[in-house]
């Protein structure tokens, strides 16, 4: 919350969504935030495509989204759970194509013009970090998603 209060005077109408664990948004609002923005950030646990219904995410088009960023991948006790229990009643495929490059691949294939994602399990912090050189990077210098990446790798 720190970082999009540190950024939300950059654009201060253009901001909406969820946050915090209050409230877990329906596959309704997945789809309308999706449909409807030119930037998309999820910043959760374990798999973005574990919160959706990946049939309907496959079956979306949304190339008004440019720039998608994915900073998943952070795993809890309760998170894991949640995952194993929700797994019992989905395909291999299903579970296969949750991983980072599967995930891109899909996105792509809906319309998003970029996805920056995580490659590998990562903690809170650490996606907190990153969230904090992205957004200064892309918001406060103006810099290219390519150049922001590479910030990102150094």
């Amino acid at each position: 919350k720190e970082i999009l209060e540190k950024y939300h005077s950059l654009f201060p109408l253009q901001w909406e969504g969820f946050t915090g664990t209050a409230c877990v948004p329906s596959q309704a609002q997945w789809e309308q935030l999706l449909t409807n923005c030119s930037a998309f950030l999820f910043y959760g646990m374990e798999t973005f495509p574990s919160h959706v219904l990946l049939h309907r995410l496959v079956a979306m088009n949304i190339p008004k989204c440019r720039l998608m960023i994915l900073l998943d991948l952070v795993r809890s006790k309760k998170s894991y759970q949640r995952i194993v229990n929700s797994r019992i009643h989905r395909s291999c495929l299903h579970a296969a194509v949750e991983g980072p490059t599967e995930t891109a691949m899909l996105l792509s294939l809906a319309g998003v013009g970029s996805v920056i994602a995580n490659q590998w399990f990562t903690t809170l912090q650490e996606n907190a970090e990153r969230l904090d050189i992205l957004s200064e990077s892309l918001l406060s210098m103006g810099r290219t998603t390519g150049q922001t990446v590479r910030c990102l790798q150094e």
